[in-house]
């Protein structure tokens, strides 16, 4: 080989590289994509839905997060309801926190699918310790949420979705 070739060569090699840690810093630190499994955060995403969470993030109420679920392999995905140090209160279908009656517009098709007597989320109250969150999934018929598992540590999210980029009619940004 001559030198020329050589030079070509360790041009694409560095290059390569140079990619391949810039891939590597992005996705373990700032941005991953997720796969939607399950039916806990449906009409707001189904089963195979694709999303981009953003690994910086500063949690708000109603923002949709993934996280590791306590005593499972699998990541969760769920809509944080109370931050720490919230009460939250759930009666007779109304959400309140820390005394404040919130709309839940994101559960307006779930609440069409039952009769007008029925209630879609069961009442309870709980406060949020220090360091954890209260999360609810949108299905909350069919959701394995912090109703089952307690608050879950703030250490244990994953990352806040930011984009969803398939299927391809619903990208966005989801509500």
């Amino acid at each position: 080989m001559n030198k020329e070739t050589t030079n070509e060569i360790m041009s694409w090699i560095k290059s390569i590289a140079v990619a391949c840690i810039i891939v590597f810093v992005v996705r373990h630190f700032l941005f991953s994509p997720v796969i939607v499994s399950g039916q806990s955060m449906e009409p707001t995403f189904e089963t195979d839905n694709r999303v981009v969470i953003s690994k910086i993030h500063k949690l708000d109420h109603f923002d949709l997060i993934v996280f590791h679920a306590p005593g499972v392999e699998e990541d969760y995905i769920k809509r944080v309801i109370g931050l720490p140090g919230d009460t939250v209160v759930m009666k007779d279908d109304r959400l309140f926190i820390n005394g404040k009656e919130y709309k839940e517009d994101y559960l307006k098709e779930n609440k069409e699918q039952i009769f007008n007597d029925e209630n879609l989320t069961e009442d309870f109250e709980v406060t949020v310790p220090e360091g954890q969150l209260f999360v609810l999934g949108d299905n909350r018929r069919n959701s394995t949420d912090s109703r089952l598992l307690g608050c879950i540590d703030q250490e244990s999210v994953v990352g806040k979705v930011g984009f969803r980029f398939y299927p391809l009619n619903s990208i966005g940004f989801p509500k």
